[in-house]
């Protein structure tokens, strides 16, 4: 089946590599303008400038999405230039890992603040003129160890399981709208945070993943690329598992 898109406006957040930029590209390649955000204005930059240099469209904002006043600004500034941003994929995500005994305020807060406060952020910020024109989808990147946990990761767990929470309650606040709201959850995926894993480490993963591998960036931008499409307008409030197998 080949999907529907209507092109559309498009921000991704964490979209300056990994499995944001994978999203971000796929997004543009369907037709829609893709508003590339990361804190790095060289990341998001060169993503945005990769996209335009398909012929398709992209722009970039740099953007510190734990911070309040930054998101409410950024906001602002891209809502005098669009009409409104149709779908909004909160990705951005920082790990800082450590045990539970041993993790400073700093560690905790600033997980939480990018990965989980962000996204209420730019959801709040940008939601309003999706509600105008009555159509929207809105995408949170979780992850399977905010379903099953992981020791040494309690600050992240906390903000991806917070994630699922989030998705379920704007899915309620914003149905009547029609506005969907969903969760992907990627398992292990080969980005550069995986990269900083030892040999030892890799494998030992490997173990407990069903399908014996780690994930592409691609298969969790192609589970996004389906939910923004027209076909998934009656699908909202739902957690997608991409983990080869992990969280059955």
């Amino acid at each position: 089946m080949k999907l529907t898109h209507q092109p559309r406006v498009a921000l991704v957040t964490g979209a300056g590599r990994g499995i944001g930029k994978a999203i971000a590209g796929l997004l543009a390649a369907d037709g829609h303008t893709v508003i590339c955000v990361s804190k790095n204005p060289d990341s998001c930059t060169a993503a945005a400038n990769a996209i335009n240099a398909t012929g398709a469209s992209a722009r970039a904002y740099p953007v510190d999405v734990s911070s309040p006043e930054a998101v409410a600004q950024a906001c602002a500034a891209i809502l005098s230039d669009f009409e409104s941003v149709d779908i909004l994929v909160n990705n951005a995500g920082i790990t800082k890992d450590g045990l539970l005994l041993r993790m400073s305020d700093s560690d905790w807060q600033s997980v939480l603040s990018t990965n989980l406060s962000s996204a209420f952020y730019w959801t709040r910020g940008l939601a309003r003129p999706m509600t105008r024109k009555r159509w929207g989808r809105i995408i949170n990147i979780g992850s399977v160890v905010g379903r099953i946990g992981n020791p040494g990761q309690a600050n992240y767990a906390a903000a991806k399981a917070g994630l699922h929470g989030l998705t379920m309650s704007l899915a309620r606040e914003f149905a009547s709208r029609n506005i969907t709201a969903n969760t992907v959850a990627p398992g292990f995926i080969t980005t550069d945070m995986t990269e900083k894993l030892t040999d030892d480490q890799k494998e030992t993963i490997k173990k407990v993943v069903p399908l014996q591998r780690f994930g592409a960036v691609t298969d969790v931008a192609a589970l996004v690329d389906f939910l923004v499409s027209e076909e998934a307008g009656y699908i909202t409030g739902q957690i997608f598992s991409v983990d080869g197998g992990m969280a059955m």
